[in-house]
């Protein structure tokens, strides 16, 4: 049997559900390697051993009685630092809440351990849980699993490099724009950013949901899609707090043919020039579907140079007028209208994540790197991100598939057929950290 810690979390659940293994010695397996290998990479920044033992003992006890939890009974999973959980600090990366220990779990988190999940502990981030390096004063940087002089991305960067060093079957992370989708492509693992208004917000730090946050999405980090596609149907749906979240039916993977699919494929926007070995993994990614009946043609939207101006302005508006905020709007507006044209005759995008692969610690401050991926958080539809290549120097490289509102099931059937056809149906560690 490969090791517990390389698992994918669906497999691992089955092991457990027919007592091949126990919660218990998976749980232990995962406290042994990240007293082996969190220091190397400081991903697990809160560590709750002694909670997760007696909820994996538990889990083995309810499971002789024939109980079972739910479709992740006994698995391990992590979550976010700014993703406020009972009982164990949560601290956002920033000095005043170094001390801060939440009395409630949120809304994410206690419907995964409603699923039978068990928290490991918490995953590191940027100060307040934004922006494109996982580093802050409290618990210093994350670095990448497989190369630690590069940055694992963020803002859920050390979500990623847990997965990928195999100190979590799935860790729960968040994307304003790009920070599941960057650390995913930097690292090597897979992830889903939701439709907006899929997922609640409520307990998760400076994420408000509904009108006033609407690019930040919940999402998970996992090491296949199927993982991500999993956990993401435990989390979505209303809480009847976040205002913003719609019950829609999810739609089933399974049921979608690459045959037919119209599908529009970019390696390189006009803006951030990609690398050769990005170039090539859009390319690879684009044969698989083009070899299963997808009719995949070159095509980008015209609207994509605007992403940017509406960004800044949002970033920007508590400093703007009324009628410069109506003009952002405005311009918002007419962005994802124009979006939603070019997506009419289409069902998936699919491009880069990023024009390179991860960034040296040291040269990870330019906010280019979030180009290939804010287009999609201003328009908040449903993103997929598989690893489809590896660089010349080792590094992974993802790709970004781009579904319609809701349609998140046919990105995810997609992304399904790259990963099985480029990376294969088996998972390892990332190399530097075996």
């Amino acid at each position: 049997m490969p090791e517990l810690t390389a698992m994918p979390a669906h497999v691992l659940a089955s092991l457990i559900r027919t007592r091949a293994v126990s919660s218990a010695e998976v749980v232990e397996a995962y406290l042994r390697r990240i007293e082996s290998v969190n220091r190397a990479i400081n991903a697990v920044v809160q560590l709750a051993a002694g909670p997760a033992l007696i909820r994996a003992r538990e889990a083995d006890e309810a499971l002789a009685r024939g109980e079972i939890w739910g479709p992740l009974h006994g698995v391990p999973f992590t979550a976010k630092d700014v993703i406020e959980t009972a009982g164990i600090v949560s601290a956002a990366g920033l000095e005043e809440r170094q001390d801060f220990v939440p009395q409630l779990d949120a809304v994410v988190v206690a419907r995964m351990k409603a699923a039978g999940a068990i928290l490991l502990g918490k995953t590191n981030c940027p100060p307040g849980g934004g922006g494109g390096l996982t580093d802050n004063p409290v618990y210093g940087p994350t670095l990448n699993p497989y190369n630690q002089a590069y940055s694992p991305g963020g803002s859920s960067g050390g979500c990623a490099a847990a997965v990928a060093a195999g100190l979590s079957p799935l860790s729960i992370g968040s994307d304003s724009g790009g920070s599941l989708r960057l650390p995913a492509h930097y690292c090597g693992v897979a992830t889903l950013k939701p439709t907006s208004g899929r997922v609640p917000n409520t307990g998760v730090f400076n994420h408000p949901g509904g009108l006033s946050d609407t690019r930040t999405q919940i999402g998970p980090l996992a090491r296949s899609i199927t993982d991500a596609w999993l956990a993401f149907t435990l989390i979505a749906g209303s809480d009847w707090c976040d205002s913003g979240v719609v019950d829609m039916p999810f739609g089933d993977p399974d049921s979608v043919s690459m045959e037919g699919l119209r599908i529009a494929v970019y390696e390189d926007d006009g803006q951030a020039p990609s690398t050769p070995a990005t170039v090539a993994a859009v390319r690879a990614a684009a044969a698989v579907l083009n070899g299963l009946g997808a009719t995949v043609a070159h095509a980008l939207p015209d609207c994509l140079p605007d992403a940017w101006a509406v960004t800044r302005g949002y970033w920007g508006m508590s400093d703007l007028t009324g009628d410069e905020v109506e003009q952002l709007l405005t311009r918002w507006d007419a962005f994802r209208t124009a979006m939603l044209q070019f997506m009419r005759s289409r069902d998936l995008i699919l491009c880069p994540v990023d024009a390179s692969p991860a960034h040296l610690l040291s040269e990870d401050g330019d906010p280019m790197k979030f180009n290939y991926t804010i287009p999609f958080s201003l328009t908040g539809w449903p993103c997929a991100v598989v690893r489809a290549g590896t660089s010349p120097d080792g590094l992974p490289i993802g790709v970004q598939i781009v579904g319609r509102p809701w349609q998140e099931h046919v990105a995810v059937a997609a992304a399904h057929r790259i990963e099985q056809a480029l990376v294969g149906g088996d998972w390892h560690v990332a190399s530097s950290v075996v």
